[in-house]
């Protein structure tokens, strides 16, 4: 999603004093190459992702499905978004690709940018029906209503994206050489709401049940948590000894796995809540300064230094390569998978 502003790749005017110039040229190519290395890491950390949900078939299922709508949203942002984005960058924010490639541009920034939003909100509203519902939310009923939030999210994005094509504001400036969102007060609420605030009340919603739920099940258990006796252990049956070994091993992993105040169930509900907490927390960080200046720069006389739209600007990008690299960090199976990947190619 892009709005107007200065570049954060200065051009500099042959007025401007050696030092200076070249002062800036050195900012300017740290910035390219952290940018290019972003991108880059963002399109190959997706990509990785959706290759192992391909290849591996017990991956065929929710939610690795979710975790597919996502990454394929956020690779289409690293790769169609993300390299005309930089490329404005250099020009200091002065289009000289035409109007159709800008119509083109703005409208796959909005529909990737925002399917990735909901995307991470789907995949918050799984892990909460999940946790707290988990008798109720079967694998049939998960596998359906998982289908219908990526068909809403898609849906919902392409509304969004592709409204200013049908005269809802204008994106392309031929005199200012100027390529962004549209700025139409109107569209700007509608788009801001439906691509952000309203996806943010969602999982701020959703976060604060699944806290609420996960430290009610801990305390449940606590209170109810019955200790191993010694007696318990015993094995009075006369069986082969390597049953016998791994059925006391198993009484004894289950038995301590209780005396510790957590079930296996409550150990895997708390990892999920965590890793929930931490996407979130992630996605507030990086989109919410773009969308407070995306929201007040058309409806307000503020004017925001342009620099400051680029960086948050890249910053939202960015949370296109910390998705991927959240869910799979609490995944072990993503672990294994990419492990096996690569062995299988050497």
């Amino acid at each position: 999603m892009n709005n107007s502003g200065s570049s954060l790749l200065p051009n500099q005017s042959s007025a401007e004093s050696a030092p200076s110039r070249e002062s800036l040229s050195v900012f300017s190519v740290l910035t390219l190459a952290a940018l290019s290395l972003l991108i880059v890491a963002t399109f190959a950390w997706n990509l990785l992702v959706l290759l192992t949900i391909l290849r591996v078939r017990t991956f065929h299922r929710v939610p690795h499905n979710l975790v597919a709508s996502m990454a394929v949203s956020d690779v289409m942002v690293a790769a169609l978004v993300m390299p005309l984005s930089l490329v404005n960058e250099l020009s200091g924010r002065r289009w000289g690709l035409g109007r159709a490639l800008c119509y083109v541009w703005i409208s796959f920034d909005v529909l990737c940018c925002t399917a990735s939003i909901w995307n991470v909100t789907a995949i918050a509203l799984d892990r909460y029906w999940s946790i707290t519902r988990h008798l109720e939310y079967t694998l049939k009923t998960r596998k359906r209503i998982s289908n219908v939030m990526i068909g809403l999210t898609w849906a919902l994005s392409t509304i969004i994206s592709l409204s200013p094509l049908f005269g809802w504001g204008e994106a392309y400036t031929a005199a200012e050489e100027s390529c962004q969102v549209s700025q139409e007060p109107s569209y700007t609420i509608f788009s801001t709401f439906g691509a952000f605030y309203l996806p943010l009340c969602v999982v701020l919603f959703v976060y604060w049940k699944v806290y609420k739920a996960a430290k009610f099940r801990i305390g449940r258990h606590k209170r109810n948590a019955i200790l191993p006796t010694p007696e318990t252990l015993q094995v009075k049956e006369r069986r082969p000894r390597r049953q016998m070994d791994c059925a006391v091993r198993l009484a004894a992993l289950t038995f301590q796995a209780e005396a510790d105040g957590e079930s296996w169930r409550e150990q895997k509900e708390r990892k999920a809540a965590l890793m929930v907490g931490i996407l979130i927390g992630v996605f507030v960080l990086c989109w919410i300064p773009f969308f407070i200046t995306a929201l007040i720069d058309p409806l307000s006389s503020w004017n925001i230094a342009p620099v400051y739209k680029s960086i948050f600007l890249w910053l939202g990008y960015s949370n296109s390569f910390f998705n991927p690299l959240i869910y799979t960090a609490f995944n072990k199976n993503y672990n294994n998978a990419f492990r096996n990947l690569f062995i299988k190619q050497r």
